[in-house]
């Protein structure tokens, strides 16, 4: 019901005021399990996804984001409770296995699942090689995976900005990508060729630069 409350009232304002563009959209699911995969540029990207989806999309956020005081404490708590967001210890050594299990929780219930196959924001604007989360999600729930392209969000939220500003935003979805035909494969292979056709289906929506690394998380990330 929170939920309900909130989604009721923030996307229409957020949209209103960041306008931002949407192309693709008929492109995710209404019901059943589903996994929105993204490029990551900003913190305000697990806010401006789910503001322009009209169903819920569930994300990851850290615990820290939960526990605040105060009265500040408890807005935070709220803004994310009732944008959908779950939190995770991401300190907590068993904090991948945890995220997973809570992923398939998700999926199992027919709901959206927002993930970013880089782990965590570009520093450079360049698009890092995914990890094979997003696959072995995709593959153990037997869901499509719908790949996002933010572009614009680094302008809204750069790295060390604590408030969002006005620039023009875009977000682009594009054809569900099914894990059936990576079925046969062996378990570790088809893993990491469903991965890299989900994050060539990124790089073209977002424009990116392809980095051919992997992205490190920062200290403050």
């Amino acid at each position: 019901m929170f939920f309900a409350a909130v989604h009721r009232v923030a996307p229409p304002i957020a949209r209103a005021i960041w306008r931002p563009t949407v192309t693709g959209l008929e492109h995710v699911p209404r019901s059943g399990g589903v996994i929105l995969a993204s490029n990551h540029l900003s913190f305000i990207d697990s806010t401006m996804i789910p503001i322009v989806v009209p169903r819920k999309v569930v994300f990851l956020a850290k615990s820290d984001y939960f526990t605040g005081t105060g009265v500040k404490g408890a807005l935070m708590r709220g803004w994310f409770e009732g944008m959908g967001m779950l939190p995770v210890d991401r300190d907590d050594s068993r904090a991948a296995i945890a995220s997973l299990e809570t992923a398939l929780d998700v999926l199992g219930r027919g709901e959206a699942f927002g993930i970013y196959p880089e782990g965590t924001r570009s520093r450079d604007g360049r698009l890092y090689r995914g990890r094979t989360g997003v696959a072995h999600l995709a593959l153990s729930a037997g869901v499509p995976v719908v790949p996002v392209g933010l572009r614009g969000t680094q302008d809204v939220q750069p790295i060390d900005a604590n408030l969002p500003k006005l620039a023009p935003v875009s977000v682009a979805f594009g054809a569900p990508i099914s894990p059936a035909g990576y079925g046969d494969m062996p378990l570790g292979k088809a893993r990491r060729l469903l991965t890299d056709e989900i994050m060539a289906a990124i790089a073209e929506l977002s424009g990116q630069e392809e980095a051919g690394i992997y992205n490190e998380r920062a200290a403050d990330a």
